[in-house]
């Protein structure tokens, strides 16, 4: 691959010289300007391996290009050579400290100086080498970042998807809790990848309900005081379960487990949490299960009219829910009662997770 030179200098005899110096022995492709702004307008568009720029051009100067070129992405490290007769100490440090590598003459004619010229094409290529390496393991990294992510997503799935056949048989309360949590954590305007982590966390919030023998579980009626007891452990073994993991999305499916049955007043349990002490995942959650829980039918009971349930929320709002969730919930019922209404097949839901957890 040939080494891109850029060359900028107001002075054609210049160029032409310094250009069929650079090319001399085949390993150097320039591109010559006389104009300084479109030689900028030029560095903007490709990647080069080194530049040359006069000091003294009209409409721009030699300082200033250097100055603007370095703020570029793209150019904070391969060599920026300034070309002058102009050797005094006050042009060399504002060049200097505009970011310039070397010094030329502008007939480099000595055998010094264009075996520095040789030297900071070599630089030049070197550092390209050393930012194809560095992309290069950014994209490594991002991959295998991305493929950890995968994993622990298909975790969190399958975990979630187990603990719900256990009382439904199709993993649609957990699909729905999700879709409803990523709504109200949207219209909260929380940060985008907590967002995403509470859409993906979400379907943990009930994992301690493997701990709940299937006689309280499935009951075909009202469980007694001392089932209700037993059934509200769950929160807690939940939390247990997921406690003191090394990937973030299980600490947040933990806080979620532990703390989706805390209330706004601080009469929920398992810790009587009240207010901001419940943490903002499990406070977003809390409204969709609740709210999933009374729309769908369980073996005790049948479902809720989506109209009763919106004003079980509106009439809970600062009691049992967090206020603030409760109106974004509601400010995009129409999606609500899409998701609500939609009927979902057994397979896909887990593709559909992964798809929209993507699109987040």
């Amino acid at each position: 691959m040939l080494t891109q030179a850029l060359l900028v200098d107001d002075s054609r005899s210049v160029l032409d010289f310094l250009k069929r110096l650079l090319e001399a022995d085949g390993t150097v492709q320039v591109t010559a300007y006389t104009d300084p702004l479109q030689a900028m307008t030029s560095a903007m568009q490709r990647q080069y391996d080194i530049m040359l720029v006069d000091y003294e051009m009209p409409r721009m100067d030699g300082v200033t290009f250097i100055r603007e070129l370095r703020a570029l992405e793209n150019f904070a490290n391969i060599p920026i050579v300034m070309i002058t007769s102009i050797q005094t100490d006050e042009v060399r440090m504002k060049a200097l400290e505009a970011g310039a590598t070397d010094f030329l003459p502008k007939h480099p004619q000595t055998l010094e100086t264009r075996v520095r010229l040789r030297n900071l094409i070599r630089l030049g290529i070197a550092v390209r080498q050393l930012n194809d390496r560095a992309a290069d393991l950014v994209r490594d990294v991002a991959s295998a970042t991305q493929k950890l992510q995968e994993r622990e997503e298909e975790i969190i799935l399958r975990l979630a998807l187990a603990v719900e056949y256990r009382d439904n048989d199709t993993g649609e309360h957990t699909l729905r809790v999700a879709k409803y949590s990523r709504i109200i954590a949207e219209e909260l305007g929380l940060p985008s990848r907590l967002i995403r982590d509470i859409y993906l966390a979400a379907p943990l919030h009930d994992v301690g309900k493997v701990a709940i023998p299937d006689s309280i579980l499935l009951k075909p009626g009202r469980l007694n005081a001392e089932e209700i007891a037993i059934m509200r452990t769950h929160a807690a073994i939940g939390g247990r379960i997921l406690a003191d993991s090394h990937c973030e999305l299980i600490q947040l499916g933990a806080e979620i487990a532990a703390a989706h049955h805390e209330r706004w007043d601080g009469a929920g349990y398992p810790n009587r949490l009240k207010g901001a002490e419940i943490p903002i995942a499990a406070r977003v959650v809390a409204v969709a299960d609740v709210f999933d829980a009374l729309t769908m039918k369980r073996p005790y009971k049948g479902p809720m009219p989506l109209a009763d349930a919106r004003r079980y929320l509106e009439d809970n709002k600062a009691r049992q829910f967090d206020p603030a969730c409760v109106d974004a919930f509601l400010s995009r019922w129409n999606e609500v009662v899409t998701i609500a209404t939609a009927q979902h097949a057994m397979a896909p839901w887990q593709a559909e997770m992964r798809a929209l957890s993507t699109a987040i």
